[in-house]
């Protein structure tokens, strides 16, 4: 049974930087691709960050790059989102994604929010 747990969000002023983790329990993760997606009041989810089974290929969304960095570590079965220069618009909740390469399964973990205000 897959399961992925995200932490590390929270609150912070703009500008401030936060580093996301996401713990994924169960068997090979190394054949996961990982993402974060996030979801702000009344939009849709969307692609914030994905980083490939191996770790060696990375994609952004638009809002998210030059700013935010994703990156994984096979030994200890964790993903994590480093998110600097944060801005008000990237308020939301934050949500992990493993996605089994090759087939259409995929989980989700429940969500960490972050709130960028002054």
């Amino acid at each position: 049974q897959v399961q992925v747990v995200e932490s590390g969000g929270g609150s912070v002023q703009p500008g401030g930087s936060l580093r996301l983790s996401c713990a994924f329990s169960g068997s090979m993760f190394s054949l996961y691709a990982m993402g974060w997606y996030r979801q702000a009041p009344g939009k849709t989810r969307e692609l914030v960050a994905a980083v490939s089974s191996s770790g060696n290929s990375t994609i952004y969304g638009d809002s998210a790059k030059g700013r935010f960095a994703v990156s994984r570590d096979n030994a200890k079965n964790t993903v994590y989102l480093q998110m600097n220069s944060l801005k008000p618009e990237d308020t939301a909740l934050y949500y992990c994604n493993a996605k089994l390469i090759g087939t259409n399964r995929d989980y989700w973990g429940q969500g960490t929010q972050v709130t960028v205000s002054s």
